[in-house]
């Protein structure tokens, strides 16, 4: 089954994010738990969390399809002492916060090396916050998402996501969540469907699709290995339609939040419905 939804407001508390997601159709959403702009927020209260779960519930949404985000501002691979300590307690924090809603997953950018540290040294560092946020918090997954390779960013190449899991000591908590933008701008080609199937046969050999645990479906507004992270709404960037087909098309995405971060989210419900099409096309 493709769970297919957009990542949606959680604006006057995150149990307004499930009905934000069913107004869209939506199967599956991706959330803020607080701001992401922000270091600190007030902690959940216990009737905002029953009412998450609540909501959830009666709209159909399981815990395996919702895809909560960390802070902007955490950056596992920081060089400075400093805002290492700062980032790493926020990401135990957002766990802690995914765990009180009865969520599984935490998606995160990896961090930047902010040209002060090696690739190596910040990879290592990286891994090294996941492996102390699973000491203090149980069953939830951190999710890596690949970038696009902006400025000092890690995590655009698949061969950065394998050296990260390489070293994470808990490989059963441990995913990642393929951003098609984000892929395509780093320099793997999505252009069509055997293009597509090409880059996601690369993605298994160097990194594993057992650790594939979501995806963000974006078009780019970039060219192909641009670096440039522009999301644009599908079919109307430098991707095309076909990788989007062929996504909906494979079995191996099947039961896994497939996010849009698309531009427009007055076409969120035509997407989405756009997709569902795909899936159903003989």
């Amino acid at each position: 089954m493709k769970l297919i939804g957009a990542h949606v407001s959680a604006a006057g508390g995150v149990f307004n994010a499930p009905v934000n997601a069913k107004a869209i159709n939506a199967t599956a959403f991706a959330l803020f738990t607080k701001n992401q702009r922000q270091w600190q927020a007030k902690p959940l209260d216990a009737a905002t969390i029953t009412a998450f779960k609540a909501r959830c519930q009666q709209l159909g949404f399981d815990a395996n399809a919702i895809l909560p985000h960390d802070s902007y501002l955490i950056n596992l691979g920081a060089p400075e002492t400093d805002k290492l300590e700062k980032s790493r307690l926020a990401f135990i924090d957002e766990m802690q916060r995914c765990q009180q809603l009865g969520l599984h997953l935490l998606n995160f950018h990896p961090g930047s090396h902010l040209k002060k540290i090696s690739e190596t040294e910040c990879l290592r560092l990286i891994a090294e916050s996941i492996n102390l946020a699973h000491q203090q918090v149980d069953d939830v997954i951190a999710v890596i998402e690949n970038t696009a390779g902006q400025g000092s960013n890690l995590g655009w190449r698949f061969e950065h996501l394998a050296e990260i899991i390489s070293q994470v000591d808990d490989k059963s908590r441990i995913g990642v969540c393929i951003d098609t933008c984000h892929t395509f701008a780093a320099g793997y080609d999505l252009r069509t469907m055997e293009a597509t199937q090409a880059t996601f046969a690369e993605f298994d050999q160097v990194v594993g699709m057992q650790y594939l645990r979501a995806m963000h479906l974006n078009d780019s507004k970039g060219e192909l290995g641009s670096r440039l992270d522009r999301h644009h709404s599908l079919g109307e960037g430098t991707i095309g339609w076909d990788c989007f087909r062929f996504l909906m098309q494979d079995s191996r995405f099947n039961n896994m939040p497939l996010i849009l971060e698309t531009i427009n989210p007055d076409i969120w419900q035509h997407e989405i419905a756009m997709l569902r099409s795909f899936a159903t096309e003989e």
